[in-house]
């Protein structure tokens, strides 16, 4: 159970004074839901201002804080117009306050003529005049504009202001409780830290790198520490050892040698088999790079022994598509392979579950349905987990369940991983790689243009399609945005449509499940030629007569994802070709980034290569999904903070007692302040 300390920060963001229905929902959208939530919202920058005299003494651009009086109030000729106040400093300099839209009622009544106001904000020029366009603040008196000279900026969303939402941090911070301290004492003195309560309150007043850095190691110890123990858990159990004849394999009758990296991993997979302790091992490989061969060996190992194997998978589409795969390359073999998902019903949902509990099923693969309390197996001694970042430890653990005892797990990623976030997010597990490309692949030809080429580009497409290849049309966003200036998916896939009629469909995130997945049918059945989507298809869609992808606005997205999107094709024998468009301004970073698309297809050198551009403190994009398991360590602090917190992990559990010892009982609460717990659930009595 959770620590009772902790409580005051686990109720509903509601027990904070102005917080109802109306601010619930603009909270909810930023994650906001409980009193912690809102104490973590860290600024994302500070204002600082500096108090000046007079205008003389300012700089344009500035942000200052001036005693200014106003003298004449100019209304705007019509509605949209804005809405000025001319003030005079001390010595007579005129200023221009401006207002725009309703702002314009308040400063009626902020800036009566003739009595002095303490204005706070940026000092800009209209022509030739000075003004501030919003002013940060009016007050009558001196003190409390003073009092804001740094001021955080938080991130917000409709309906959120920046008082509003400092207000509730100032509430949040007032309920923080006294905690013990879980950061190893050498490592705390070393680092000079702040204690936790007060890194808090430090990190939300100004610029302070120390207070950061606390809260950030806290959850990469946190993550570090539930890691571990679930490894050592894993160590605990009774698992089976799987020791094949070599009977199936030796019938498998692939089209293509296996890559070195592909006998490498398989043996070392093997080896863990044997194991009476279960595997818990991470398979990455690149796009293309063949781990489904590779699982397909492991689960025949299971099968040489008697036992049965599944496979999960994140979606429906990519369920069936490894089914199909899997079924063709062991028909040889004779084992039984079966597709179950949330479709299935009847009597076909009956047969398969017949055939799970009598072991007349050998392999099955399907979505997380093949795990419900519905279904049983004869012996499950394997689980194959595909496109691992979907899936929590949580769920990975709920799997052990359905076996006699804890079967063995083999974890899949397409997404090259950097060294650092591996051990941040799969520290708990053993790591085998595919660094090699199968024989015969052709590389894909990347190609990058400019936008204004639009034209030329969609007659490039329709002669594409002409020869009876498919092609992938990918956008930033899904509708279009007042806010951003990016492609819309809707908007393409309207204009594409009018072009070529019904050979065009659409896939997004905010589509209803069921025509998502027609959709996609559509398009792997080949009925339809072109497919516009979002970054939905970033993971699991494998068409090997798609050659073409079109990635538009590409400097809006980050190297991972981009190359993510290059691997949607490449996936037969005809030569692909990936086409990033690009805008007009480009950052120096994302003239990096495209170059290194063109470079190079090795996905490990690209997700170092990404994880150092976006580590220098650009935000590059579209935040890349699964990006890491944190929500307050930022990508610099994980490479330069985790190695330490990983040490200061171990140490608590191989030199101080485990959560056992009194440093231990203060991780425990670490654990469950950063939701961690499930590391404790698996102690006993935890």
């Amino acid at each position: 159970m959770r620590p009772d300390a902790l409580n005051p920060l686990f109720v509903e963001n509601d027990a904070l004074d102005g917080v109802g229905p109306k601010l619930r929902k603009p909270l909810e959208k930023l994650g906001l839901i409980r009193v912690k939530d809102i104490a973590y919202h860290l600024p994302e920058r500070f204002v600082t201002r500096r108090p000046v005299e007079s205008l003389d003494d300012a700089a344009e651009g500035e942000q200052i804080v001036i005693a200014l009086t106003p003298i004449e109030h100019r209304a705007a000729r019509n509605n949209r117009g804005p809405y000025r106040v001319l003030a005079q400093d001390g010595i007579g300099n005129i200023c221009a306050l401006t207002f725009f839209g309703r702002a314009s009622f308040t400063a009626k009544k902020q800036l009566p003529v003739g009595e002095k106001r303490w204005v706070a904000g940026r000092l800009d020029r209209y022509g030739d005049m000075l003004q501030i366009v919003h002013p940060d603040h009016v007050e009558k008196e001196d003190g409390a504009t003073l009092a804001r000279l740094c001021e955080p900026v938080y991130a917000l969303s409709e309906g959120l202001t920046q008082p509003r939402v400092a207000g509730l941090v100032e509430q949040a911070l007032a309920r923080l409780p006294e905690l013990p301290e879980w950061i190893e004492p050498s490592q705390f003195n070393k680092a000079g830290w702040p204690a936790w309560r007060d890194a808090l309150h430090l990190a939300h007043k100004a610029e302070n790198p120390g207070a950061r850095d606390r809260l950030a190691y806290d959850e990469l110890l946190a993550n570090s520490l539930a890691l571990m123990l679930v490894r050592a858990d894993n160590r605990r159990r009774k698992g089976q050892a799987l020791k094949g004849d070599g009977g199936l394999r030796d019938r498998l009758q692939l089209p293509f040698p296996l890559t070195g990296a592909q006998q490498r991993s398989i043996a070392e997979i093997e080896g863990d088999l044997a194991q009476d302790a279960p595997m818990l091992r991470l398979l990455q490989g690149d796009v293309g790079a063949g781990k489904t061969v590779v699982a397909l060996e492991a689960m025949l190992i299971a099968n040489e022994a008697g036992k049965q194997a599944a496979l999960l998978a994140p979606t429906e589409i990519l369920a069936r598509q490894h089914f199909e795969t899997l079924r063709t390359l062991a028909a040889s073999t004779g084992v039984e392979v079966a597709l179950l998902t949330g479709r299935d019903k009847g009597r076909a949902r009956e047969s398969i579950l017949m055939g799970l509990l009598d072991g007349s099923i050998d392999i099955v693969v399907g979505t997380h349905a093949i795990f419900q309390d519905s279904v049983s197996y004869k012996d499950l001694a394997l689980v194959v987990v595909d496109e691992q970042h979907r899936f929590g430890v949580q769920q990975r653990l709920q799997l052990a369940a359905k076996g006699k005892k804890t079967p063995h797990t083999l974890a899949m990623t397409a997404t090259p991983i950097p060294r650092t976030l591996t051990l941040a997010q799969y520290g708990e597990m053993d790591v085998s790689k595919l660094d090699e490309m199968p024989p015969g692949r052709k590389p894909i030809i990347t190609r990058v243009t400019s936008m204004e080429r639009m034209d030329e580009i969609v007659s490039g497409i329709a002669r594409h399609l002409e020869t009876g290849q498919q092609a992938f049309w990918v956008c930033p966003m899904v509708h279009e945005s007042e806010i951003a200036d990016l492609a819309a998916a809707e908007a393409r896939y309207a204009v594409l449509k009018e072009r070529f009629g019904d050979r065009v469909v659409l896939v997004h995130g905010q589509m209803p499940p069921d025509a998502k997945d027609a959709a996609m049918e559509r398009f792997v059945a080949g009925e339809a030629k072109l497919m516009v989507a979002t970054t939905v298809i970033e993971v699991g869609v494998d068409v090997p007569n798609a050659t073409l992808v079109v990635v538009e606005q590409a400097e809006h997205f980050g190297l991972a994802q981009l190359h993510q999107l290059r691997g949607r094709v490449g996936r037969g024998s005809e030569q692909a070709v990936c086409l990033l468009l690009r805008g007009d301004r480009l950052s120096e970073t994302a003239k990096r980034r495209l170059a290194l698309m063109r470079e190079t297809q090795d996905g490990f050198r690209i997700a170092e290569e990404d994880l150092e551009l976006r580590g220098g403190g650009e935000l590059l994009g579209t935040r890349q999904s699964g990006d890491t398991p944190f929500r307050v360590a930022g990508l610099e602090q994980i490479t330069r903070l985790l190695p330490a917190a990983h040490a200061d992990a171990r140490l608590l559990m191989e030199r101080d007692g485990g959560l056992a010892s009194e440093r231990g009982g203060a991780a425990r609460i670490l654990l469950y302040l950063f939701e961690r717990d499930w590391g404790v659930q698996l102690l006993r009595g935890g």
